[in-house]
């Protein structure tokens, strides 16, 4: 996976954002540069993003398929009189800085993975642009007179981008070809629909082949051009594509993350120390006296909860290695908001709990587990869930014991929304899953309304 930039060289690119959007706004308001735009319906046979080389790594690239929207085939084109450089030699002084043609105010390129000077197959970029957010890429081809760079998992979008220089008719021509969709639908819904991102995106890459121009040490020929061409249809190949490989990737990533929280520390885990402490009971339908029946109601819920199956799907899914020990377990838990947005972060099975127990007086059978939050994630803490069956009169519950608090957040807007909406996203979550067991085992609709589930807080764990 990429390498994030140095905190201290993020602050210092984030101090331009202010400036940067000031200036980008004017000259976008008031810039002279004749741009011809055009736009018409596409088709994959005609205009697929190009193959990935075989010999290059496919880890955390985010491909067509795992966008969201239209994906839009687009050409930017510069035509250069009197250049003093070769298709070749313009390539070279290109990509020993892109900076150089970048309107470093607005956007800039920094070099996370890789030598310093000429780019090269493997290097990885970040496009730092106003607002805190990162635009990874990967370098996919290398060519005397072109380079080819993919997104990565986090990018505003899911495609790829290719830069060539060439000669036409004794000039200079240089052009940027883009093949992406949307990276989510809070992204799709900006460049789409409200057209906000496409502007931005517009002025972005216009005012690189301004520099581009400059760096070349000709004159502009003619107006740029810009050519657009929107796909709706995608085979279905490519829409499987999108299942996979950033999801397993990111799995194996979190192999080596530690939890984000002291376990040693869970004295302190109380709420005068800023912790929620919660606990969940939902009733499921009973079994007969003593231990759980086979095939019976808890028996049952222990393979829901094996599963995952309790979680509501339109609110977290997750990915683990289904024949990895449960004791140990990674899972990659995605969350959405609103079904716009996408969190990705990463938890671990802590610990698994099966015995015979005697809990006021009253013989009872408890199976669960729990897990714990890793580095990265937006909270700390940990999620117990257990399935109960008293054996005097044949009860089952179901049961989640929570222990959380805000993890620290780098990028502001996410730490604002998260102080906005998490904790209530954390109770629907719970409250939901309980209701979700309960419609799974009495064989009803898990979409119908929620039920009241008990809910108390605890002032210790």
């Amino acid at each position: 996976m990429p390498r994030k930039q140095p905190p201290l060289r993020r602050l210092t690119t984030a101090t331009r954002w202010p400036v940067g959007i000031v200036l980008t706004s004017w000259r976008y308001m008031w810039r002279t540069t004749p741009l011809y735009r055009s736009e018409e319906q596409g088709s994959w046979g005609d205009d697929a993003p190009p193959l990935l080389p075989d010999s290059v790594n496919h880890e955390g690239i985010q491909r067509v398929g795992h966008g969201a929207g239209p994906m839009f085939r687009r050409r930017y084109t510069a035509v250069i009189a009197d250049s003093e450089l070769s298709p070749e030699g313009l390539m070279e002084r290109l990509t020993a800085d892109l900076d150089r043609a970048a309107p470093t105010e607005f956007a800039t390129f920094k070099k996370l993975e890789g030598e310093k000077g000429n780019l090269q197959v493997g290097d990885e970029y970040v496009v730092r642009m106003p607002g805190p957010w990162d635009g990874p890429v990967r370098v996919v081809e290398r060519t005397p007179t072109a380079f080819r760079l993919a997104t990565l998992e986090g990018h505003l979008e899911a495609g790829q981008i290719r830069f060539s220089a060439e000669t036409d008719n004794g000039r200079l021509v240089f052009g940027i070809d883009s093949w992406a969709r949307s990276g989510d639908r809070l992204s799709n819904l900006l460049y789409h629909h409200l057209r906000m991102s496409k502007e931005i995106q517009l002025h972005m890459w216009t005012s690189f082949l301004e520099g581009v121009i400059e760096l070349s040490g000709g004159s502009r020929a003619e107006g740029l051009r810009i050519h657009t061409k929107k796909l709706e249809d995608f085979p279905p190949e490519v829409l499987a594509d999108s299942d996979d490989p950033p999801s397993t990737e990111a799995l194996r990533a979190l192999h080596d993350k530690p939890l984000n929280f002291d376990l040693a520390d869970r004295t302190k885990f109380t709420a005068e120390k800023g912790w929620h402490i919660d606990d969940y009971r939902q009733p499921l339908p009973s079994e007969g006296p003593g231990p759980p029946e086979p095939g019976g109601v808890w028996e049952r819920a222990k393979q829901l909860m094996l599963d995952y199956e309790f979680a509501d799907p339109k609110i977290v899914t997750a990915v683990y290695a289904e024949d990895a020990e449960l004791e140990g377990r990674d899972m990659l838990l995605e969350a959405r908001f609103w079904n716009l947005i996408r969190f990705r972060f990463g938890v671990r099975v802590g610990g698994v709990v099966d015995q015979t127990c005697e809990q006021d007086g009253r013989d009872v059978r408890i199976w669960g587990w729990s897990y714990r939050t890793l580095q990265d994630h937006l909270e700390m803490g940990q999620m117990d869930y257990q399935v109960w069956k008293w054996a005097d009169n044949g009860e089952v519950e179901f049961r989640i014991h929570v222990v959380s608090q805000p993890a620290s957040v780098p990028n502001p807007i996410i730490r604002l929304g998260f102080r906005l909406f998490g904790r209530r996203e954390q109770i629907r979550f719970a409250r939901r899953a309980c209701e979700r067991m309960a419609c799974l085992l009495a064989g009803e609709d898990v979409n119908r309304a929620a039920d009241a589930v008990a809910v108390r807080d605890k002032a210790t764990v």
